[in-house]
């Protein structure tokens, strides 16, 4: 059985687009409170008027994550303007593919900072909050979701560093997730498969790489993957949803 998400705060990352954008709205419509932090605040503005006509609440919070000191006090803002942390979804992400030996880099690099570093200092600054809520919370549980891909379980031609930083994501999660099993605070991991985003506009000829490797195929659609979080970060305390792995149908 599930349960709402009244009277507790989610903070969002990249959440101006894709995943991240359909799961704070999904995480609004369960009752929590949210912040929506990424780069872009004029989208961010507009997804939080479009939270607060359906009778949600939101906190637009412009950030380069990439920073630390910036991630951080996206963190801060987020406790000092909507009280505490409950979840934090870190949805934000650059997928920058193609041959290696003809990529620039520039591009692994953003690949890393983004997806991986912004990820971990974020994270590091929402521990210490969210295990004050699994502490004091309606729910007595607090849930760090980190959206990974299947490429951060499978390998595939021109995708090696995309892929080696959603590895680590998996792997950091699962390591978070025996560190603080006992406290309340529940670490987990989505694996979406090929899924409709702005991730492919990223670079020139994405689409055409990534359709090169896995087909044409009927995407999945960014509802689909906050769904997922949705049912994560809702359950009960005693039910601890570890991995999903979501794929389209047709998707080997």
């Amino acid at each position: 059985m599930t349960e709402d998400l009244n009277g507790t705060v989610a903070l969002v990352t990249g959440a101006f687009s894709g995943i991240g954008r359909a799961t704070a709205r999904h995480l609004a419509s369960a009752g929590a409170a949210v912040a929506l932090v990424a780069r872009r605040e004029e989208r961010l503005e507009k997804l939080a008027a479009e939270i607060r006509a359906e009778g949600g609440t939101a906190l637009p919070i412009a950030a380069d994550l990439t920073d630390a000191a910036a991630a951080a006090a996206a963190v801060e803002r987020t406790v000092a303007g909507l009280g505490r942390l409950d979840t934090l979804v870190n949805a934000a992400g650059v997928m920058l593919n193609g041959p290696s030996d003809e990529a620039p880099l520039a591009e692994w690099d953003r690949m890393v900072d983004v997806n991986l570093r912004g990820l971990l200092y974020v994270t590091k600054a929402a521990i210490p909050h969210l295990l004050a809520a699994a502490g004091d919370g309606p729910r007595s549980v607090a849930d760090v979701v980190n959206i990974s891909s299947v490429a951060g379980r499978f390998a595939a031609p021109t995708v090696a560093v995309y892929s080696a930083t959603k590895f680590a994501v998996t792997a950091a999660t699962e390591a978070w997730r025996q560190e603080y099993t006992t406290r309340g605070l529940r670490f987990s991991v989505v694996g979406p498969g090929r899924t409709e985003s702005e991730l492919f506009d990223h670079k020139e000829n994405s689409v055409r790489d990534f359709d090169a490797v896995f087909g044409e195929i009927e995407h999945l659609r960014a509802d689909d993957i906050a769904g997922a979080v949705g049912y994560i970060v809702t359950n009960p305390r005693r039910v601890a949803v570890n991995e999903i792995v979501v794929r389209p149908t047709e998707q080997a």
